[in-house]
């Protein structure tokens, strides 16, 4: 099953996504994510949150339309995302593509990708999506269909990944060791319109910038 997760993020140009919709088996929103649903003219299946970001004309449609809201308090733990993304997995999402988790503030684009390391290592494949880049959590192997030219960037989420190689790009890797407080594998680029990277242990996240 495949899910898309609307953040209530930075989105720019709302058309870029519509490809993105078409191919999804369900839509959840954390909270305000369902106000860039809406002006998408998208139906979610669920909102989650606390709900202080849904502004209320919205509200009321969805809740006209029989859209389930769950709401938890505002003083909690876990961000409206996190949310989003364990009742992702209660419903047996097995791909998650989240929307609006990159933007200008640098604290929440980092707690966005890390929050998806849970749901990688029970098995989901989750990746983020931009009109400028798409962003890929990996512990195995990814193959990148692009344009030669293309600029991807390797960064490990863990202290450590193993047995990472890279091939079909300007700059191979071979059973390399990444280290998160050593990072060096930024900017490398595609040679042709295909490239794959492996490794063995850990999870990294790749940045793929058409």
């Amino acid at each position: 099953m495949r899910c898309i997760l609307f953040a209530n993020g930075e989105y720019g140009d709302l058309p870029a996504y519509d490809h993105l919709i078409a191919n999804s088996d369900t839509i959840l929103c954390a909270d305000g994510g369902s106000n860039y649903a809406f002006e998408m003219g998208i139906r979610p299946d669920c909102i989650i949150g606390d709900l202080d970001s849904v502004r209320p004309e919205i509200r009321n449609y969805y809740t006209e339309q029989g859209v389930q809201f769950i709401q938890h308090p505002a003083q909690k733990d876990w961000t409206d995302l996190q949310l989003a993304m364990d009742l992702a997995v209660e419903r047996g999402v097995e791909q998650m593509v989240v929307l609006g988790a990159l933007g200008k503030r640098v604290d929440h684009t980092l707690h966005n990708l890390y929050a998806g390391i849970k749901l990688v290592r029970q098995g989901v494949k989750v990746s983020y999506y931009t009109p400028e880049c798409w962003v890929y959590l990996i512990q195995d192997q990814l193959v990148i269909e692009g344009q030669a030219g293309d600029l991807v960037s390797v960064i490990a989420l863990t202290d450590q990944v193993e047995g990472v190689s890279a091939s079909g790009f300007e700059y191979a890797l071979k059973e390399s060791r990444l280290l998160s407080d050593q990072p060096y594998t930024i900017s490398n680029v595609l040679a042709g319109p295909r490239g794959v990277i492996n490794l063995q242990s850990g999870i990294v996240a790749v940045f793929h910038y058409f």
